[in-house]
């Protein structure tokens, strides 16, 4: 039999290993029914990226948001014009149009999975304010939607900085405005001047909206 003799130079290994890893991008998405949008919503948005150093803030106005009546929300296509409108002077902020395009029911966790598979490289911050991390322990899938982003939380008056899951906390200008009000009001001919960006209110005015139960 033949002795077999093995060559060390035949032989090569290789112990440089190129990686390429690119940082992923951080953007954040402040959701909600935008029924309508205030400048609380653009506030709060401008103070997260700045604070966070965000790339962008991505406005995600739900088709039919699972944990309110829907019957008190107008038509999907209005919030989206609405919101639309009053971010568009901000080149930081854009709009999420995918709840709305897939239509019924809008769970967080069905939303962000979707993304996530469709942007690998971004890294999601969700923004909610102090009343929603109480109510977190109660959102669709919770547990497996909190391996999917960072959750935001903004200061809300009443509200503990407590909550059993990871919350990055940012302060915020304190400002007593809601939607609910603002809806009241509209339907009263009441002024809402400066509460709603310019644009959006001239919008809500020409198409009659929160008026006679529209």
């Amino acid at each position: 039999m033949k002795e077999q003799t093995f060559s060390a130079n035949k032989i090569q290994f290789s112990t440089e290993i190129e990686i390429d890893i690119q940082p992923k991008r951080r953007v954040g998405i402040l959701g909600g029914t935008f029924n309508p949008p205030h400048i609380g919503h653009l506030i709060i948005a401008d103070q997260v990226c700045h604070q966070l150093g965000l790339e962008k803030i991505y406005f995600m106005p739900s088709a039919n948001p699972p944990h309110q009546d829907e019957k008190k929300a107008i038509d999907a296509k209005h919030r989206l014009h609405m919101v639309e409108l009053a971010i568009e002077d901000n080149m930081v902020f854009d709009v999420e149009k995918s709840e709305i395009d897939r239509g019924g029911k809008s769970y967080t966790y069905d939303t962000l999975v979707k993304l996530k598979e469709e942007h690998p490289d971004i890294e999601y911050y969700f923004i909610i304010g102090g009343d929603m991390v109480e109510y977190l322990p109660k959102w669709y899938k919770i547990e497996d939607l909190a391996q999917l982003v960072e959750f935001v939380g903004v200061n809300r008056p009443g509200y503990p900085f407590i909550s059993p899951y990871s919350i990055i906390w940012v302060d915020v200008p304190s400002m007593d405005i809601s939607s609910t009000s603002l809806r009241k009001n509209l339907k009263m001919n009441c002024p809402v001047n400066y509460l709603i960006p310019e644009k959006t209110l001239n919008y809500i005015r020409q198409e009659g909206l929160y008026q006679d139960g529209k």
